[in-house]
């Protein structure tokens, strides 16, 4: 990598790869997401994953609001190719450099190279989307196209290897150089330490005598302004006495229900504050197996795992299966598992016309339906349809099929994720 100056930062060519994702992060795929779910034309943004994977961008740089890269067609012909991305403000900069103060673990995995998923979250309730979302990639190219052509969609697609590397690449497109940030970072951290500490104590509330109260009658104050998103979740009281427990009872377990209950309630209320949380509709209520399984996702402890798949009727080994489903897709990613669903006329019309656009420009891999699974012949992957219209992929092993990574809006993409060996 070339550092021409803390705010441009240029990264080599990278070889002909093929045989492995773009993306192995959950940044990665958002990154990605944006551009798929933005692109107008799927044929472009196929045509552009090819040339990534072909090796056809240029040294890309990396500035404050943009990238930039020459991209060279089939027949050699180079192309200056731009993706533009909103910087943040001053204000939104404030916003995400406090909340990444505030909490130890977020600073320390921004030094490891790793978004904390907690951030991201926080900073969009806080009105800074860290990642960019639908239409956020704004495409510039000198071949004419208006929308993303191949070119901003390969230069798009190599971007996300950077990110999957680096995640600071992203607070640059956002207007922050790594030495400034991690300087600012400690710098917040040590003066809210420090504060913290210097903080009087505020006395007792001694409370009102239930006689005024009463005497005031109707004249009671305003009630005041609801309090703000906690840093984090909730911590229970432990439960070790150093005494023995009643006889059934299983205080690990107990303790364990209390922490992923105060994250649930840490999770739900963020998203109500979160900026057009009003305008959304509520997500459905998670059935019992379903909130099982996101139980057992949290639970480090076999035993709760093993109490989670015998109250709901799975065996440990599918319960297995269900928590790694449900890693890669929460809800939808579980039905994909467990919902062998029959698609009717409509749906597989849209599937037939989605699989016929994934491969319109190269040869077909042969899929073999079943309800609303595809299995590719003579290789061990398959792809399942979701009932939300997204594609899951799935590889056979020791005679069972496993999700193999996230969904997709297109089969081919999802089968891209999970290569043939």
């Amino acid at each position: 990598m070339n550092t021409r100056d803390p705010y441009e930062k240029t990264f080599p060519v990278v070889p002909p790869t093929h045989g492995r994702a773009f993306a192995d992060t959950w940044w990665g795929h958002a990154w990605l997401r944006a551009l798929e779910d933005s692109a107008l034309d799927g044929k472009h943004v196929k045509q552009g994953r090819r040339y990534a994977r072909a090796g056809a961008v240029g040294a890309v740089s990396v500035r404050p609001g943009g990238l930039t890269a020459v991209v060279r067609d089939p027949d050699r012909s180079a192309h200056r190719t731009d993706v533009l991305v909103q910087e943040f403000t001053e204000a939104e900069w404030d916003r995400l450099l406090d909340l990444a103060a505030a909490e130890a673990g977020h600073i320390a995995a921004l030094l490891d190279r790793e978004v904390p998923p907690e951030l991201a979250e926080d900073a969009a309730a806080a009105g800074v989307e860290l990642l960019p979302g639908i239409g956020d990639l704004d495409p510039r190219c000198d071949c004419g196209e208006w929308d993303h052509c191949p070119h901003t969609a390969a230069l798009c697609y190599q971007v996300a290897r950077l990110l999957d590397q680096d995640p600071f690449v992203l607070l640059l497109l956002r207007g922050r150089g790594e030495r400034e940030l991690v300087d600012e970072l400690a710098e917040r951290s040590t003066a809210e330490a420090k504060a913290d500490a210097d903080a009087p104590q505020a006395p007792a509330d001694e409370g009102v005598p239930a006689a005024e109260v009463f005497a005031a009658g109707a004249a009671r104050p305003a009630l005041p302004p609801l309090p703000g998103l906690p840093r984090a979740p909730g911590h229970p009281p432990t439960l070790d006495t150093e005494t023995e427990a009643e006889t059934g009872l299983d205080v690990d377990a107990v303790e364990f229900l209390a922490r992923a209950a105060a994250t649930e309630a840490h999770r739900r209320l963020a998203e109500a504050l979160a900026p057009g949380h009003a305008d959304r509709a509520p997500a459905a209520p998670l059935t019992r197996a379903e909130d099982a399984v996101r139980l057992a996702a949290e639970a480090g402890d076999f035993r709760v795992r093993s109490r989670l798949a015998a109250a709901t009727g799975r065996s440990r080994a599918e319960m297995e299966l269900a928590v790694r489903a449900w890693g890669f897709g929460a809800a939808p990613g579980l039905a994909a598992l467990e919902d062998d669903w029959p698609p009717g006329r409509s749906e597989l019309a849209r599937a037939g016309s989605a699989l016929a656009a994934a491969w319109a420009d190269e040869e077909a891999p042969v899929l073999r339906r079943v309800r609303a699974r595809w299995t590719e012949a003579g290789t061990d992957r398959q792809l399942r349809l979701g009932r939300e219209g997204r594609w899951w992929p799935y590889r056979r092993a020791a005679g069972r099929w496993i999700p193999s990574g996230p969904s997709a809006p297109d089969p081919a993409s999802a089968l891209e994720a999970d290569p043939a060996p």
